[in-house]
């Protein structure tokens, strides 16, 4: 039985966009209030390339999703690299791929880079108290 690391391999990754936004004083101080109400929303999206190559996608976004002007807002786009092996036939299991093996390989360092980024955005100790289950989230979209 082939294993899904062996179904794919991750060639290269890098931040595509980064963005750290907080206007002025009253947004910050209002942040550095309000941050534990902020919510993580992830989107992912993937584009075929030449020659058995996928670029994914991963987005994360850390936003106060309330009405209020005076807020901050954050945003990485990340970018992986994958060669995808000849074996790999069904869209299901490329899904699979894109949308959860791939992810639980990169998330964590994801993760760093985001919370790295708020710290020296002036925000330190933000943690994200729920981890991603992508396996639990794929099923529960797929099946």
């Amino acid at each position: 039985m082939i294993r899904m690391a062996e179904k794919y391999k991750i060639l290269s990754s890098y931040i595509k966009d980064l963005s750290s936004e907080t206007p002025n004083v009253e947004s910050y101080l209002y942040t550095k209030d309000n941050i534990s109400k902020y919510e993580l929303d992830i989107d992912i999206n993937s584009k075929p390339l030449k020659n058995k190559l996928i670029e994914v996608n991963t987005k994360l976004k850390f936003q106060d999703k309330t009405q209020n002007e005076k807020k901050s807002y954050f945003e990485i786009v990340y970018a992986i690299i994958i060669r995808v092996e000849n074996e790999i036939k069904e869209k299901k299991e490329l899904q699979k791929i894109i949308l959860c093996d791939v992810q639980n390989d990169v998330f964590p360092n994801l993760e760093k880079i985001l919370i790295r980024t708020l710290t020296d955005s002036g925000f330190p100790g933000v943690k994200f108290e729920k981890k991603v289950d992508f396996t639990k989230l794929f099923n529960e979209k797929f099946n």
